[in-house]
């Protein structure tokens, strides 16, 4: 009866890793994307503060903030782009 308990033991320790390991894949994908708005919700604080100067404003919401974390200069230049030639 002893390794009955030892073989249930490790087949429920098995699971448990494959149950922390399925909870943690889409846990560090929200930490991902949370970073990922907080940059860019900085970057665009900071284009915001320079441009208030020359008067240029890049509106802040969730899109443009994603943008601008995912593609930093890039995403940043583009929503410039966008503001100058659309709005």
């Amino acid at each position: 009866m002893d390794w009955k308990l030892a073989v249930l033991g490790l087949v429920g320790l098995f699971g448990l890793y494959l149950v922390g390991s399925a909870l943690v894949a889409p846990l560090r994908l929200l930490i991902r994307l949370l970073v990922t708005f907080v940059v860019g919700g900085v970057l665009l604080a900071l284009v915001n503060l320079l441009g208030g100067i020359f008067h240029f404003h890049i509106a802040v919401n969730p899109v443009t903030m994603l943008a601008a974390g995912a593609f930093p200069v890039p995403g940043l230049l583009l929503l410039g782009l966008l503001t100058l030639f659309v709005v």
